[in-house]
């Protein structure tokens, strides 16, 4: 796959067109403008213009994932005037919010410009929202997979988040206003998750859920990480997973398996990874890392010969898993039916996890993968939930600007 990099530099007066995924941007921020149109990614920050232009000669996309990855450092603390400024005076009583008022498809996504914003607890603190992200746990919440278990209706939706401290409550002890951060909202994603998520323009979490923006990433990137790094780590951590063993990723193309690649690789030491995928994403599992790229469609991976210490399924794939996996091994399920050895856990977010990962991912060891049919605008959350639940998207379906 050919790619071909172009660039210009600062000293040329550039005008960007507003991509088909961005909403309207003052000229005044300094945001990432991301376009994937005929393999286009412009960016464009406050103290340089930079155009990188990607030409591939198949119909391949994998040269703009990396390129997200890598994107421009944009949307940072000089492009978010609310970060030094934001006070409680200035924060309205009502915000922009999506919500659904009853459990059902993508038709009960309603928008709405007259949500009351969050109450603010002692331990918590305000977020203006910059960026969120959508997982499949936000789809099946809101077709009422686990409503026993739910917060009351009616919800906002989302459970990752980037955006700036705007608000502080009298028992927080280490962020203050203005402080970019990042994080999962929700401390149990299916035990009673906050009704009011991270599509809106403002969302109320407990201090210890987040954790410092990394200085590298722009609010898309880092919005992209939480659940699904706290999801991975936390797995290979409860299969006792360390340097030296070797694993299967089953959806290694995913927000969770990607992510489940590059920390056993770069955090844990793995001897080997191995993932499965579709054909035209082996090349993509190569650019993260993957030593043996598996496609699902030609090879079935159970029986090959070579067994792994550790299979991570992120599909669901049950009794065919646990054959792919050495004696005294582990198993480990996100969904579908579980099969000894294996073992399903639900992740709990832990702001923790998020800074103990910081370094490695402002080295650039791990980096976050976003779905190229991205970023969406705030009014195309409908369009994201439908592009995630297609079951197509690569990495993390980002919303970004939220207003």
């Amino acid at each position: 796959m050919e790619t071909i990099l172009t660039a210009i530099t600062s000293s040329v007066t550039t005008t960007f067109p507003l991509p088909v995924h961005s909403p309207s941007i003052s000229s005044s921020s300094s945001l990432s403008i991301l376009r994937y149109r005929s393999g286009c990614r412009f960016s464009k920050t406050h103290n340089s213009s930079t155009v990188t232009r990607l030409r591939n000669n198949s119909d391949s996309f994998f040269g703009q994932i990396s390129a997200t990855t890598t994107g421009a450092r944009a949307a940072s603390s000089s492009s978010f005037s609310v970060a030094s400024s934001s006070s409680s005076a200035a924060i309205p009583a009502e915000m922009k919010a999506w919500v659904y008022h009853e459990y059902g498809g993508v038709d009960v996504l309603k928008f709405d410009t007259k949500v009351a914003v969050p109450q603010v607890n002692e331990d918590q603190v305000l977020v203006k929202v910059v960026a969120a992200a959508l997982n499949p746990v936000d789809f099946k919440r809101r077709l009422g997979k686990f409503k026993a278990t739910d917060s009351p209706l009616p919800t906002v939706p989302g459970y990752d988040v980037s955006g700036v401290v705007v608000k502080v409550g009298t028992q927080v002890k280490e962020l203050k206003v203005g402080d970019e951060v990042y994080g999962d909202i929700s401390e149990k994603a299916l035990d009673g998750p906050k009704q009011f998520g991270s599509l809106a323009e403002y969302t109320a979490v407990e201090e210890h859920l987040l954790a410092p923006k990394p200085k590298n990433l722009d609010f898309v990137q880092a919005a992209a990480l939480p659940l699904a790094i706290e999801t991975a780590y936390e797995g290979l951590e409860r299969a006792g997973f360390s340097a030296g063993k070797s694993i299967l990723v089953l959806g290694g193309a995913g927000g969770v398996g990607s992510l489940v690649v590059q920390l056993a690789k770069q955090v844990f030491g793995a001897s080997k990874v191995a993932a499965t995928v579709s054909t035209r994403k082996l090349v993509f599992l190569k650019s993260i890392g993957v030593d043996e790229p598996i496609d699902y469609t030609q090879v079935k991976y159970e029986d090959l010969p070579e067994k792994f210490d550790v299979v991570y399924d992120a599909v669901g794939e049950g009794d065919r898993a646990v054959k792919a996996v050495k004696e005294g091994g582990s198993v480990v399920f996100l969904t579908g039916a579980v099969s000894p050895p294996g073992f399903r856990f639900v992740v709990t977010s832990n702001g923790a996890v998020l800074k103990k990962l910081n370094p490695f991912l402002e080295s650039g060891k791990v980096k976050p993968i976003i779905d190229p049919s991205g970023p969406y605008p705030f009014d195309e959350v409908v369009k994201a939930f439908s592009h995630l639940e297609s079951n197509r998207a690569l990495g993390k379906v980002v919303i970004h600007l939220i207003p």
